[in-house]
């Protein structure tokens, strides 16, 4: 079986990399014969801090399914159309807003110098802080503040993209028009598997899942979810517990090509 795993607040916390007990755990899903694919709003620059080495040659869905890295290469890549970069940024400019671009590795920032998201981006000097017009493409886009809030929203309703408000960040997540896991999973081909996720941009992948764990109580992801973990001082050993029992549940389903 196919195991898909969120990262930020579902098996990994506060910006911090997986804890040795989980990655111990998912080292056993993978020995019981179960295949393992990380899915992230992060590009995939920002997933491999927070991974052990083990997992970066695996399969990666970076951007909320924008980006797809296999055997550490990116192997899949949507941007949005020179139409709806031009859009946007008329739009930002004409809203003040400031922002996280990001291409295919590569990223433009304009943010404050304290916002809490420089906590995950790039935190290994990876990539390099470049001009808008500098990127190639452009996979994804972070509003972090803005002037006339509704209106931009507004605005950026009317255009052909997706849109995720994050209200705990306080940040307006924009991706290219089809991008979502789900997507990217079946891109993958992988139609059968088990989700992992905690927020709304977990819907779709919860949708087209066997069996759908939710970390937290999300109130929009909570009616597409099987069953849910709820934040405890113990939420670690839950979500471990869970594995276990999940790949013992699932253990005829393993994935053999």
């Amino acid at each position: 079986m196919h195991f898909i795993f969120d990262l930020d607040g579902t098996i990994c916390f506060k910006g911090k990399p997986l804890s040795p007990a989980i990655t111990r755990a998912l080292h056993q899903l993978e020995e019981a014969g179960h295949r393992i694919v990380f899915a992230s709003a992060r590009p995939i620059r920002d997933m491999l801090p927070v991974l052990p080495k083990r997992f970066h040659n695996g399969t990666l869905i970076g951007g909320n399914g924008a980006l797809i890295s296999e055997n550490g290469n990116i192997t899949f890549s949507r941007a949005f159309s020179p139409t709806n970069v031009e859009t946007l940024m008329s739009t930002l400019h004409e809203h003040q807003a400031t922002y996280l671009i990001d291409g295919e590795w590569d990223y433009s920032y304009t943010g404050r110098t304290d916002h809490p998201i420089l906590t995950n981006l790039d935190p290994h000097r990876l990539a390099k802080n470049i001009p808008v017009s500098d990127h190639p493409s452009i996979v994804k886009l972070l509003i972090l503040s803005a002037t006339e809030k509704e209106s931009l929203l507004e605005k950026l309703g009317e255009m052909d993209i997706i849109l995720h408000l994050h209200a705990q960040e306080d940040v307006i997540d924009c991706s290219p028009k089809g991008i979502h896991k789900h997507a990217a999973l079946t891109h993958l081909n992988i139609s059968d598997y088990i989700a992992f996720g905690n927020d709304a941009n977990d819907i779709t992948m919860f949708e087209g899942a066997r069996h759908a764990v939710m970390i937290g109580d999300h109130q929009a992801l909570r009616p597409h979810c099987t069953e849910s973990i709820p934040y405890t001082t113990e939420i670690e050993e839950d979500i471990i517990a869970k594995l276990m029992e999940l790949s013992d549940a699932f253990a005829s389903e393993l994935v053999t090509s």
